[in-house]
């Protein structure tokens, strides 16, 4: 059935629904990756901020799991109700941004197609809701720009707030706006009215709440990320690796499409009858181009741009409407965006096998064996008499919470500051503890820096232990050189590896 046969916007919810059951059932039965499990622990100690990001995934995580149980399920369930809801978003937005309503159709499906939302797409991270109400953002002023009422710009300047708070990317988004206006016919004349003041106040008052707490804890947060803005050294190298590894996870012929959309809404803007691509082009520019500077002297981490996926698809999709009818064309089109489901079929697949299929070099290794490793952790503990289990990085400290198969108290003995000096779970120091981490990282001579007394006391692997990812090494030690739970051992072991 054609889409313009579903009638409007039909056809990108029934996409929207059933790209969800897919990955409703994927959450529940895929194992959480480190760093979902880390932000798990954050929804257990609901807060206004967190040493890594602002709140919104530990809010996000902790009604889902109010839902479904503390679970993977009930980790994912937001996220990957919140994919859906992105996907119906990006359909109605192109519509709305005067698209046809094939084009619109191909825009949220294209959007699913990319390697970023077609395998992270239910991931609990904080792009999870920062793509959401990225998204929101721009639906919302897309409805004001055709409508003219002004309720639409209080909307817009609360799904921009919400936005900084999930990440602060999110900041980006005023800059883009004003833009936006400065750019279009008209805008001039609606900077000249309440509407985009209102807005900006309503998004600061939104955000105020993570300001006030980063205020009360030394501002923890804005130094930790702010902190990577200045530039150290000039590393260009890492310009290529960025562009590269966008146009990999955009899939290279959705980001073909998506550079001639660019061009498109660039020398459409003034023309009354073109789709109205500069909305989602002028708020995406500013931090496209800091994510562009910022290469410049620091890798970009490959997430990073995901609030931007949807407005590229926008432009992917129109500019694809638009490049003509030929076989050659048509054929193009057809096969744009099955490089990304096929390799998320491909992922999937390699996730459901009993073992992993390619050695040291599968991807899935990382969501492997963790239920036996905490077994096993817990065996040596009882067997060296140790008290306490500590690891030296966040993941697998969160690994390990997340198995509740510990049965003594569990912390991370580096970077005490992402966790809660108030937690019950205080072990008793003056016994001995375990400390268990990739061999990589543990060094006995560094730990002897912390403690007066360390003792290998076994070796454990993880998923049959093929790479160096899963091979880890514990020790038992006793008699802190320092207060290991307050302020932990951060210069002394492993200094630089966990990051």
């Amino acid at each position: 059935m054609k889409a313009a046969a579903l009638g409007p916007g039909r056809g990108v919810l029934l996409l929207a629904l059933a790209l969800t059951a897919l990955r409703l059932v994927a959450s529940g039965t895929i194992h959480l990756t480190e760093d979902e499990a880390y932000y798990r622990l954050w929804a257990q100690h609901l807060q206004l901020g967190y040493l890594d990001h602002p709140p919104m995934i530990a809010w996000w995580i902790r009604a889902g799991e109010l839902i479904a149980g503390d679970s993977p399920l009930g980790v994912r369930l937001l996220p990957a109700l919140g994919s859906g809801l992105s996907t119906w978003l990006i359909g109605d937005l192109a519509r709305r941004l005067g698209a046809e309503p094939r084009t619109a159709l191909r825009a949220a499906l294209w959007y699913n197609a990319t390697l970023t939302v077609c395998l992270g797409g239910m991931l609990a991270i904080p792009d999870a809701p920062a793509s959401l109400f990225w998204t929101t953002t721009l639906w919302a002023l897309a409805q004001f720009w055709e409508s003219r009422r002004a309720v639409w710009w209080l909307a817009a300047g609360v799904a921009a707030g919400l936005a900084v708070l999930s990440k602060y990317s999110g900041l980006f988004l005023a800059p883009g706006v004003l833009l936006w206006l400065l750019l279009v016919p008209g805008g001039r004349e609606e900077l000249r009215k309440p509407g985009p003041w209102a807005a900006a106040v309503l998004a600061v008052a939104v955000f105020g709440v993570n300001i006030v707490w980063n205020a009360q804890h030394h501002w923890l947060t804005f130094v930790k990320q702010f902190g990577r803005v200045a530039p150290h050294g000039l590393a260009p190298a890492h310009v290529a690796e960025f562009l590269g590894a966008q146009i990999l996870l955009f899939t290279p012929l959705l980001a073909f499409y998506a550079v001639r959309g660019v061009r498109q809404g660039w020398r459409t803007r003034a023309e009354p009858g073109a789709v109205h691509l500069m909305l989602p082009l002028a708020t995406a520019a500013p931090f496209a181009v800091y994510l562009l500077v910022h290469s410049l002297h620091d890798r970009v981490q490959a997430h990073w741009p995901a609030p931007l996926f949807g407005a590229l698809a926008v432009c992917a999709a129109v500019a694809a409407e638009r490049s003509g009818e030929t076989r050659g064309e048509r054929v193009v089109r057809r096969l744009a965006p099955v490089i990304g489901f096929g390799v998320g079929a491909f992922a999937f697949i390699l996730i459901a096998l009993p073992a992993p299929l390619l050695g040291r070099i599968d991807p899935t290794l990382a969501l492997r064996g963790w239920p036996q490793f905490a077994a096993d952790v817990e065996r040596l503990r009882d067997q060296s008499g140790a008290v306490w289990v500590g690891t030296e990085s966040y993941g697998v400290y969160a690994q390990l919470n997340a198995e509740r198969r510990i049965a003594v108290p569990l912390l991370d003995v580096v970077e005490r500051e992402r966790y809660w000096a108030d937690d019950p779970e205080r072990p008793d120091f003056t016994r001995p503890g375990l400390i268990v981490d990739l061999s990589r990282r543990m060094k006995r001579e560094d730990v002897l820096r912390c403690f007066t007394s360390v003792a290998p006391a076994g070796a454990i692997a993880r998923a049959g232990g093929p790479g160096r990812n899963q091979r880890y090494t514990a020790f038992l030690v006793s008699g802190p050189r320092r207060d290991v739970w307050v302020i932990g051992c951060p210069d002394e072991i492993a200094p630089g590896v966990w990051r």
